[in-house]
């Protein structure tokens, strides 16, 4: 799993970098105009960390994660 930056550019994704591998699937969040998205070096691992999980199946359920949410206040 890869964190890239890109630009759109008349109309398509233009990324910074390393070319993707041709047919990746890709992700794409996409701030307002006035919102920030940055992710220092800590954030990124973390986030890697919890696709990575995600990508080996440890993942729960929306109600699971609920019910944990409630029982945690």
């Amino acid at each position: 799993m890869k964190v890239i930056t890109g630009k759109v550019v008349a109309g398509k994704v233009v990324i910074e970098g390393e070319p993707l591998e041709e047919g990746c699937t890709v992700t794409v969040l996409a701030r307002e105009q006035d919102e920030a998205f940055e992710l220092d070096v800590e954030a990124e691992a973390a986030l890697l960390a919890a696709i990575a999980e995600a990508d080996r199946g440890e993942v729960i359920t929306g109600k699971e994660l609920l019910s944990k949410l409630r029982n945690h206040t």
